[in-house]
């Protein structure tokens, strides 16, 4: 069995947390060791090898994918790692990575997204690969039995039953509360968005269903097939359109963390004899059913307030009705449309070498963190409007001005002027932490003149 995981998205529905150079599966939060990324990893190697694993995901995330999969103790094979050149939504995404896996011969294949939390993975896997024979004969979905009416989720509704399943009567989109509350009582079961399929049978599926994806991928480049291919989901391209689709229930506690609602289901655990959820020592006075989640030392203190959700990050602040807060993604298009670099990034932003983060700014300064990675390097480049001050807090760095080289101690300090070539390096084998200092008539990213990438593939 092949195991491809989905791991895309755009960091929108739980903004401030993620951001859309950071989506949500990349967090590590509050009582994580591991980020959702790494833990849904963990969970497809409960069935099978690292060998039998495909990721998805777009170009842009190439080095946060690879960075967390090394945090692992592991290395998958860039061959495995699929680069979206640009989001066409599910079934192109799926689609890309059974064209990989065919090339080697066909065979069943599970599909995940990477963002669910799911406390009980053993549940999961013994129900995937109970659900192969399934699989054999026709495409296969996973519902979740509702612990409540929904409107975030699809559902599907059971027919009649078969040996490791049944098949599935009918699918709903995502439903006001009263349908939602209808689909409940009635049975129907929460559509997981994780399916499992033949290899053959899904291609042929497709070109049977819908023409228009497929003969894009029949497209020599990957640009060419994303480019000429329609934006599609699963469901609506394929799924919904098949006469026989077979459904298995997966009975555990299951989360998307699609919005800050189901974060708060998500955590319900914690909440104190009020109802309120929070995560450091936020103080409560006559206050019920909030969801506080504060970064730092900063204290927090809530007095008569209810429902309501706080995210308190460094450079942003979300305050919002728990009932309202699907409608953060339209905060982060609102920033967007602003220009606004807080909908893409946070203050630390992570890097094929390592992360940098800002300490400081004003528009004629910036003060920045970079943690440099053992063996990593930064691209040689050159800035017109401004100087550097690099002060090596830890470890050693190579430093290359205009072609020289020269080693920089943790305590010791080197200028960069306007205009110079350069490249920090950390040769070494322990982290390298730098402050480095800007100074200037302008201080934007676009005024950088690289000689080469970043990162080289």
């Amino acid at each position: 069995m092949k195991m491809i995981i989905m791991a895309g998205g755009s960091g929108a529905r739980l903004w401030p947390l993620s951001r859309t150079h950071y989506p949500k599966q990349f967090l590590k939060l509050s009582g994580m060791e591991k980020s959702i990324f790494q833990m849904t990893i963990e969970r497809c190697l409960l069935m099978g090898s690292l060998d039998d694993l495909y990721l998805v995901t777009s170009k842009d995330y190439l080095h946060l994918v690879q960075g967390q999969v090394e945090e692992l103790g592991m290395h998958l094979p860039i061959e495995q790692i699929l680069l979206e050149p640009k989001a066409k939504n599910t079934l192109p995404a799926i689609l890309y990575a059974v064209q990989a896996i065919r090339e080697k011969g066909d065979d069943i294949c599970a599909v995940f997204a990477s963002d669910h939390v799911i406390d009980h993975p053993q549940i999961l896997a013994d129900t995937i690969l109970g659900a192969v024979k399934l699989a054999s004969k026709g495409f296969v979905c996973f519902g979740i039995t509702p612990t409540g009416p929904e409107t975030g989720f699809g559902y599907i509704k059971p027919g009649k039953p078969v040996v490791g399943g049944f098949k599935v009567e009918v699918f709903k989109e995502k439903p006001d509360l009263k349908t939602a509350e209808e689909y409940v009582e009635n049975g129907y079961l929460w559509n997981s968005g994780m399916f499992m399929f033949d290899s053959k049978q899904f291609y042929d599926a497709v070109e049977k269903y819908n023409p228009e994806v497929y003969d894009a991928f029949q497209m020599t480049s990957v640009e060419e097939k994303f480019n000429k291919t329609p934006s599609i989901s699963v469901d609506y391209g394929l799924i919904e359109k098949m006469e026989t689709v077979y459904g298995a229930p997966m009975i555990m506690e299951w989360n998307d963390l699609g919005n800050f609602t189901t974060f708060y289901d998500r955590y319900h655990t914690k909440q104190d004899e009020c109802g309120n959820i929070y995560f450091n020592e936020e103080i409560m006075l006559d206050s019920k059913r909030n969801l506080v989640y504060s970064e730092g030392d900063k204290a927090v203190a809530l007095i008569g307030v209810s429902d309501v959700v706080v995210v308190d990050q460094k450079d942003a602040l979300l305050i919002c009705n728990r009932d309202e807060s699907k409608k953060v993604k339209d905060v982060v298009d609102i920033l967007k449309q602003r220009k606004d670099t807080r909908a893409d990034n946070h203050l630390t932003v992570y890097k094929p070498w390592g992360a940098y983060t800002i300490l400081e700014e004003e528009s004629f300064y910036k003060v920045k963190r970079l943690t440099v990675l053992p063996g990593k390097r930064l691209s040689y480049q050159m800035h017109y409007h401004r100087s550097e001050h690099w002060i090596v807090a830890s470890g050693t760095a190579t430093v290359v001005i205009n072609d020289v080289e020269q080693l920089v101690r943790s305590g010791e300090s080197i200028y960069i002027k306007s205009g110079e070539k350069h490249r920090l390096i950390n040769s070494g084998s322990l982290l390298l932490e730098v402050i480095e200092v800007q100074n200037g008539q302008y201080l934007g990213e676009d005024d950088i003149v690289r000689y080469e990438d970043d990162f080289i593939r």
